[in-house]
């Protein structure tokens, strides 16, 4: 299993009272993505720029897909540029790909409504794995949870991230998930006060 992976099946944990929003979740699985690049030695990480490296391990269909998308040119491509493309609807395909590997089940209502129906982890070692990995507070996993409000309730003497291109690639999703909130909050302000000008005074 990825980190994209436990991070959705984490996300999916029925018992969570935090809902997690669609475009947030992609947003930070396309991070996850790119550390598991990083830590593959496919990719590094200059200034804000992704260079690609070595040809990744094809041992993950949906990371090998994230592989081919990066721009292999110079200037090469900006970690935000990355998220905001790589990102889009990242969760749905993440979702289907979990319910075909027999990781996911769809069930009525649930924190992730794609749909008409929710979903959730089926208990295979794969969800284990993932939830062994976030009892044990593995810093690069709560780290991409916090991005889309899952509290790990990490203490601040708890080992960091490892690495600059790590932390450079957590800090860009944190910016990206505030980013597309800040673009909420504009779009519900611009409908109230478009709905208050129909209403009239």
């Amino acid at each position: 299993m990825t980190t994209a992976k436990d991070l959705f099946i984490i996300a999916m944990d029925p018992r969570r009272e935090h809902t997690v929003g669609q475009g947030d979740l992609s947003l930070t699985l396309a991070g996850a993505e790119l550390i598991d690049l990083i830590g593959r030695g496919a990719v590094a990480v200059e200034g804000d720029r992704i260079v690609p490296d070595l040809p990744p391990t094809p041992d993950d269909r949906l990371l090998d897909a994230a592989a081919a998308q990066l721009t292999r040119q110079p200037p090469y491509e900006r970690i935000d540029d990355w998220l905001w493309r790589r990102g889009r609807d990242l969760s749905a395909t993440y979702q289907a790909a979990l319910e075909e590997e027999g990781e996911l089940t769809r069930k009525r209502g649930g924190l992730l409504s794609f749909g008409s129906k929710g979903v959730e982890p089926v208990d295979t070692p794969a969800r284990r794995r993932a939830s062994e990995r976030w009892k044990e507070g593995e810093p690069v996993l709560t780290a991409l949870a916090s991005a889309v409000g899952i509290d790990a309730g990490r203490s601040d003497d708890e080992p960091g991230l490892d690495g600059e291109a790590v932390t450079a690639v957590v800090a860009a999703v944190h910016d990206a998930v505030m980013e597309l909130e800040a673009v909420r909050q504009r779009r519900s302000i611009e409908n109230a006060a478009f709905a208050n000008l129909w209403r009239g005074p």
